[in-house]
């Protein structure tokens, strides 16, 4: 949030095409090719099973680099896979944004060979293919995440910065800041999931509001429509999310997460497949050890205590 401790971890962020819009909306005066981002544009450390991460370019409003958004997509993957994090806080550096979309003038590496003479720079399909690996990798890279992500909106989000905080599982934000669903302002269509994901919060009518005039959501009104969870004092934000995320690191993370994907999943599918899946995932979870001690502890009338695994 505002001054990242200077214990953070910081990692190599490598290089990648961007996507050909993310409704992105930056103050940023300077570019910088994707292969020369600093390390420190995307801090990362985890505490007491939390991962945290964060963006870190407060100067650009925290607009998202391709470089950020793919290093971002691989700790949210390393998260999954580790025994030492049970839940993830993504938050940002700074007051102004949280992330206010895509980088735009960010310097963009050429393609990896020239093209035919006579042929178009943008070939039918060039465009598809970059959201498809860029904007919609991340926002499935949140959902898909295995365990719960908590967004800490320290700022304003809009455009792909927003469709992350849709993404998370958990939202709290500091007041006063501001949702915008920015790419009508850019004369483009949504992308990043937000007209999947937006409508499935808000219904479709109040999503087609927001989507098709382009207007700033406060934090109350987003609270109010269910985009937030908890709306805090700007300088509570760090505590309150803290608090959240080691409640969730203390849980039975397999349950926690094989919970997310029912849930996730629930919008999409009928009833009878849905319970199919109910029953799978009870199969599953009863293999693990914590769920094992939640009954253990519960005959023994003891405190429970879960180890993630």
């Amino acid at each position: 949030m505002g001054n990242p401790s200077s214990g953070v971890s910081q990692q190599e962020i490598p290089g990648s095409r961007r996507p050909w819009h993310d409704g992105g909306v930056t103050d940023a005066s300077t570019s910088t090719a994707p292969d020369d981002t600093p390390a420190e544009d995307l801090l990362h450390r985890v505490e007491n099973g939390v991962a945290w991460i964060t963006l870190n370019r407060p100067e650009a409003a925290n607009a998202i680099t391709p470089s950020q958004r793919n290093r971002l997509i691989e700790l949210l993957a390393e998260a999954s896979a580790s025994l030492h994090v049970r839940a993830v806080v993504l938050t940002a550096a700074g007051t102004k944004g949280f992330c206010t979309g895509a980088d735009l003038r960010a310097a963009q590496p050429g393609p990896a060979e020239p093209p035919p003479e006579g042929a178009p720079d943008r070939a039918a399909g060039d465009v598809a293919r970059m959201i498809a690996g860029g904007a919609q990798r991340l926002i499935a890279a949140i959902m898909d995440c295995e365990k719960p992500v908590i967004a800490a909106v320290n700022g304003t989000a809009a455009g792909i910065g927003a469709h992350m905080a849709l993404a998370a599982d958990l939202v709290i934000a500091a007041e006063g800041v501001r949702f915008i669903e920015v790419f009508v302002r850019r004369g483009i269509a949504p992308d990043g999931g937000g007209a999947y994901l937006l409508p499935r919060i808000v219904g479709l009518h109040k999503a087609k509001e927001l989507m098709f005039f382009g207007d700033d959501l406060d934090a109350a009104d987003a609270e109010r429509l269910g985009i937030v969870n908890k709306v805090v004092p700007a300088d509570d934000l760090e505590a309150a999310t803290r608090e959240w995320a080691e409640r969730l690191a203390a849980g039975p993370t397999k349950a926690i997460g094989l919970s997310k994907w029912l849930l996730n999943r629930s919008l999409d599918v009928d009833r009878t497949t849905h319970f199919g899946d109910e029953a799978l995932v009870q199969d599953l979870i009863m293999t693990t050890f914590d769920a094992n001690e939640g009954v253990n502890s519960f005959k023994e009338r003891r405190p429970t205590e879960f180890k993630g695994w």
